[in-house]
């Protein structure tokens, strides 16, 4: 996948955080640790450095929906991460994204921090970003 096809899809799937663009996923495949699972309909990007890893983003094409492919992208990334030596996955999510928050709800991740009004949404309010962790060892 190229990172015209990731913003592209990212744009489709989000206004909250805001798309990104395929400049800001070129950056972040040349960066170290950071590794993709998906294809274009849908894919995880996460990083794993010193034993954690980072869920960075999870998209799924919107008419592709409600098909496991969001659960299977995240196990992807888990099993990736565990490869690259990671023990432990972090991820953000938007306080108000209740179909994002139950699927990491269901695969086992707890909440272990909040930024109070970390995404600007496109109506100018703030959304709270909450860090979810989950173990990956055991």
């Amino acid at each position: 996948m190229t990172p015209d096809t990731l913003a592209a899809l990212h744009a489709a799937c989000f206004t909250t955080p805001r798309p990104w663009r395929a400049e800001e996923f070129a950056a972040l495949l040349a960066g170290p640790g950071t590794f993709l699972c998906g294809d274009a309909t849908a894919f995880a990007l996460g990083r794993a450095l010193a034993g954690e890893a980072e869920l960075l983003t999870l998209a799924v094409c919107p008419t592709a929906r409600r098909q496991g492919l969001g659960r299977a992208r995240l196990a992807a990334f888990e099993d990736a991460a565990r490869a690259r030596g990671a023990d432990t996955a972090f991820l953000e999510v938007a306080a108000d994204n209740a179909a994002a928050r139950a699927l990491y709800d269901a695969a086992g991740y707890g909440q272990a921090g909040q930024r109070p009004g970390y995404y600007a949404a496109p109506d100018g309010s703030r959304i709270d970003a909450l860090v979810l962790r989950k173990s990956l060892t055991g």
